[in-house]
């Protein structure tokens, strides 16, 4: 029987969290995970960061409107609640009075961890969670996670938005400099050169088939230097 990872959920031999050191940057994340996102284990960045988030916490279903859990968060008086999502109304870290809003608080972050196309699902069920500000990016970031299709180039995984958000509330001084999130990047880009090594071995003969779909991809790809 192989061993698996308590923080992750992957197997030992396979885990990226070596490659983490788990650090407290003052803001909560809380992950709000798809059943089909919480049975993936093979490109999931969602566990690795919360791995690496000390104060962090994974909530799985679909529909949070009535989730014990949640609705006690968000009702708790010491935190300041926002949704990581894109929209034009979505408050930045640059927002003028950002910080004064956020000031005597713990900034809560509510990140939907799942694809594009289930998040809608998720969004469009829980009214307490479209009930929230939104919280987005002010700068423009392209994914690394380039062997995973997303419908645009700027809808970038789980981990690099906890990676991107933190540096940029960096900058609100929301979040103190003397964190550091680079762990997030570096184990996930193990995780990138991990998964494109194994494709190689698949396609190679060196390893079998594991999923349906596996039959169509014949050509290699090259495994970055990051």
């Amino acid at each position: 029987m192989r061993q698996i990872c308590t923080k992750c959920l992957r197997p030992i031999q396979n885990c990226f969290c070596k490659y983490l050191t788990p650090f407290d940057c003052g803001v909560k994340f809380v992950f709000l995970m798809h059943p089909k996102e919480a049975k993936r284990q093979r490109t999931g960045t969602g566990r690795i960061a919360h791995a690496g988030l000390i104060d962090s916490e994974i909530i799985v279903g679909i529909d949070f409107t009535q989730n014990e859990r949640l609705c006690a968060l968000l009702s708790d008086k010491q935190y300041f609640p926002m949704l990581l999502y894109p929209g034009e109304d979505a408050w930045t870290a640059k927002k003028e009075g950002f910080a004064e809003t956020v000031a005597g608080k713990k900034l809560l972050v509510i990140v939907i961890d799942s694809t594009w196309f289930c998040s809608k699902k998720m969004i469009q069920y829980s009214t307490n969670v479209t009930a929230l500000p939104k919280l987005s990016f002010s700068g423009e970031y392209r994914s690394i996670f380039t062997f995973k299709r997303e419908p645009k180039p700027e809808y970038i995984s789980t981990i690099e938005s906890c990676y991107y958000l933190i540096k940029e509330l960096q900058t609100a001084d929301i979040v103190h400099n003397r964190c550091d999130p680079e762990c997030l990047m570096t184990a996930f880009k193990e995780m990138i050169k991990f998964q494109l090594q194994k494709e190689n071995d698949r396609i190679a003969g060196l390893l079998p088939n594991t999923h349906f779909h596996d039959y169509k991809y014949t050509r290699k790809k090259e495994v970055p230097v990051f």
